[in-house]
This record gives C-alpha cells, structure tokens and sequence, in this order.
C-alpha cells in the first residue's frame, strides 16, 4: 500500500529556519538524508520533495474565461505543507511509524515546535463500490 506522509511545519517554521546554527541545520537535513537512504535501501521508498517557502505559494483557479486567477500567500495560516514522502509499506502502521520517525528530525532546543506528518493513503483508483 503506497502512502502520502506530509510533513507539516509551523508558520514560524519558515521564517527562523535560515537562522538556526549551522550545525543544527546540518544535523536536521542530515537526518532528512539519512531517512530518505534508509527508505531506499528497505525498498518503501517511491518519491520525497521538500517544498520551497510558502511566500512563493499561489492558490489557483480558472476565471470565467478559464485563465489562471491566483491568490494567496495567506498569513494567517497556521501550517504550511513542508515537503512530502510517499512510500510502499505493507501496513497503516507501518506509515505511521514511519510518521513518527520523521518528526525525531532534530531542531534546535529554542525552536519550541515538533512537525506534525499527515498520512494518507495514495489511492490507486476510485473505489470499487461507485
């Protein structure tokens, strides 16, 4: 079963980032590669992207004469989707501990946040019961 985990970071998350110590820096996207290794080498590895700043993000939809109308980027959101990893896992439980582990990503003492992962299942198609 393929799985989306969705790593969440606060809004803060984004602008402090660029300010931690170089070594904490190192160590998170160290650990990040090492995951992202050990997922290849067990074979629940499919895909895995982090996602630039949400200041860069657009909400999009099609106006009345079906062109791009864009909004955002919206402050007030309390998240933002950080970067995402889909795996091939035998179990829910397998992607939730997988989950788990991604959130033991180490960040400096101060930072006073944990990430939050979302998993949910990739689909492989519209179920059989429509």
């Amino acid at each position: 079963m393929k799985y989306m985990l969705m790593m969440n970071c606060p809004r803060n998350g984004y602008d402090t980032f660029g300010s931690w110590p170089q070594k904490d820096i190192q160590a998170h996207i160290g650990f990040m590669g090492e995951l992202n290794k050990s997922l290849k080498e067990s074979g629940q590895f499919v895909s895995a992207e982090g996602l630039a700043d949400p200041k860069q993000a657009k909400l999009v939809r099609a106006g009345k004469d079906g062109q791009p109308v864009t909004d955002g980027v919206f402050p007030e959101s309390k998240e933002f989707l950080a970067g995402f990893w889909i795996v091939d896992v035998e179990s829910p439980e397998q992607a939730y501990a997988l989950a788990a582990r991604v959130t033991t990503a180490p960040v400096p003492k101060d930072v006073g946040f944990q990430m939050w992962v979302e998993v949910r299942q990739v689909m492989s198609g519209p179920p059989t019961d429509l």
